[in-house]
């Protein structure tokens, strides 16, 4: 319904009347039909003229409401040789709601709706076909990548501002993904430019992909309102050759305006969803009503239709293993002691033992369940140091003397286990493997695998004990799991007997 301007030709702003300025939902049907008309037709000379925030279907004006027998049959009639059907026909939308496709597939579930309705809200939201570079509004959006380059920008953007607008872009220093940068409009009509990056999408980085998605909008729609400005063009930020899925990506993008305007309706006046093919403006129609219902009729179908994760309240998605989850200590708990039995949590030295007992039955998933209070905790582990002192202790052996720490948990043991051996396999470790320190050597006579250990290298090469460990702990990963051997050779590794 909005054309795009061609190269080298500039865009006018028609006067706006008193009427456009204050609509009564008796004239928005007559109004809607001649301002859409107007913005169809090409002005003097090939001059496509300006389109003004009044002159844009409002989501929720009757004229865009579902279509009527009384619609159908002047359409019908217009058929039949009868008078053009008006303007306003072709904005209609089809009911989203009450076919039969996707009715069973919806993924929400009965109960209280997630998007009640919100008459202001509706207000506030325009759907237009076409590019917003011809929209007269405070900024339009520009989805390009992270350069900013001209030739990854939306298309007709820069032909429509002027090369004033791609130098303003190189003096920017590029613009991450999920981020948005402001710069002037130039040619523009509008008086602001919002470049964001959208996402590349890949079905394994799914999750990933959804949320910088979600963060485009959302930057886009703060950046306007932390500059004074009101009103927003958007096209699709998701562009295909970032291979996005439309429609996930259009539920993604129409969530996160509304839960953005449930927070911020006071300070935005207009957010465009500019849509240029014909695919996307079937997939605008039956999703819209889905996050903006006009109607409790529309509100109540809605429910079953959303799907099952609509993100948080910033429309992003929200994945459960992620949260951080912190239990309260029991009420009554005045000397910070619990009046619980302590875990009896089997005890063995060595990381071979972490699989054997399988640990994570015994890891409380709520991070913080408190036992005891772990300063007291600790000071009853640091009395207990002498008896951890007489064990044998490789330190002592190596010349190192003894090294007082207390014996850990076996819920501690691995967990620090994981967090070095996290660390290790994201390390290059070659120069300490080529001391050899320790190595493999075979297996001995009941087929077991042996690991050698020279003491002597010990106290010669090595010079980062904390490597050292990390490469001890990524050598004996692949062998703890079932019985193996040490061979340690002493020889030259002291100056004891």
């Amino acid at each position: 319904l909005g054309l795009t301007p061609a190269p080298g030709y500039t865009t006018f702003r028609p006067p706006v009347s008193a009427s456009m300025q204050h609509r009564s939902p008796a004239a928005a049907t007559a109004s809607g039909a001649a301002s859409t008309a107007a913005a169809m037709e090409p002005g003097v000379g090939g001059v496509e003229p300006a389109v003004t925030l009044d002159q844009v279907p409002r989501w929720s004006d009757p004229d865009q409401r579902l279509y009527t027998p009384s619609s159908s049959s002047a359409t019908a009639e217009a058929a039949d040789g009868g008078s053009e059907p008006a303007a306003s026909a072709f904005l209609s939308f089809s009911d989203p709601l009450t076919g039969d496709d996707g009715g069973a597939a919806g993924g929400g579930c009965a109960g209280a709706s997630r998007f009640p309705v919100d008459h202001e809200i509706n207000s506030r939201i325009y759907l237009w076909r076409g590019h917003p570079w011809n929209m007269e509004v405070d900024a339009v959006v520009n989805s390009t990548n992270e350069s900013l380059d001209e030739a990854h920008s939306s298309p007709g953007l820069h032909a429509a501002a002027g090369s004033g607008l791609a130098e303003e872009c190189a003096t920017l220093g590029g613009c991450r993904t999920g981020m948005a940068k402001m710069t002037n409009a130039y040619d523009l009509p509008a008086r602001k430019v919002i470049h964001t990056v959208g996402p590349k999408y890949a079905v394994k980085y799914h999750t990933a992909a959804e949320n910088a998605l979600s963060h485009c909008y959302r930057s886009c729609l703060e950046l306007l309102i932390e500059n004074g400005l009101e009103s927003i063009a958007m096209g699709c930020i998701y562009t295909e050759a970032k291979n996005y899925p439309r429609e996930p990506a259009a539920h993604v993008a129409i969530r996160t305006v509304r839960r953005f305007l449930e927070k911020q309706k006071g300070k935005i006046a207009g957010v465009i969803f500019c849509i240029t093919s014909s695919s996307d403006t079937e997939i605008y129609k039956r999703l819209l009503p889905l996050y903006f219902p006009r109607d409790k009729q529309e509100e109540e179908t809605a429910v079953s239709k959303l799907p099952a994760d609509v993100g948080d309240e910033n429309g992003e998605t929200v994945i459960d293993e992620r949260k951080i989850r912190i239990r309260p200590l029991p009420a009554g708990a005045a000397d910070r002691t619990v009046a619980t039995a302590p875990l009896d949590l089997p005890l063995e030295s060595g990381l071979a033992s972490r699989s054997t007992f399988k640990l994570d039955s015994y890891l409380d998933p709520s991070f913080m369940s408190l036992i005891k209070d772990p300063d007291l905790r600790r000071k009853e582990q640091w009395g207990k140091s002498s008896q951890a002192q007489k064990r044998f202790n490789y330190a002592r052996l190596l010349g190192y003397g003894d090294i007082g720490f207390p014996p850990l948990s076996a819920a501690e043991e691995y967990s620090l286990h994981s967090r070095y051996l996290a660390k290790a396999n994201s390390l290059n470790l070659s120069e300490i493997a080529e001391m050899k320190i320790i190595y493999r050597g075979g297996v001995d006579s009941e087929g077991r695998p042996v690991m050698v250990v020279v003491g002597a290298h010990f106290l010669l090469r090595c010079l980062d004990l904390e490597r050292f460990v990390l490469h001890v702990v990524k050598e004996f990963e692949p062998l703890i799991q079932k019985p193996y051997t040490i061979v340690y050779l002493h020889s030259a590794a002291s100056l004891q007997p």
